[in-house]
């Protein structure tokens, strides 16, 4: 009796990563062994950006934050502590976007938290 092989399962196994690796260049998106370790490391940088995102974000609001913060007179660790003191929820996303859009009611933020 011949050996069966399931092509049809290999055949679709292969597509799928080959699919994944379209539009890498050279053999990374034609030569299936080459594809695979290509895509396998896409999907660790994929996993690895995700968290690092966050925390280039926050890295982000922080100097934006502490910007603003100094134009009023104050450095960002002062603020955050003044906040804090006062029992103001706030996070670091709104406050930086308060610091860039709308300046006035940042120095109004910075103003209450320091009196």
């Amino acid at each position: 009796m011949p050996r069966s092989k399931n092509k049809v399962a290999s055949h679709r196994r292969r597509k799928k990563v080959l699919k994944r690796a379209k539009g890498y260049w050279g053999a990374r998106s034609k030569v299936l062994t080459v594809a695979k370790n290509a895509v396998d490391k896409g999907l660790v940088h994929a996993y690895r950006d995700r968290k690092n995102k966050k925390r280039s974000f926050r890295q982000l609001w922080i100097a934006r934050i502490n910007a603003a913060a100094r134009l009023n007179g104050t450095t960002y660790s002062k603020l955050i502590s003044a906040l804090e003191s006062k029992g103001v929820v706030i996070n670091r996303k709104i406050l930086a976007s308060l610091a860039v859009d709308n300046p006035s009611t940042f120095a109004d933020v910075v103003k209450f938290a320091l009196n």
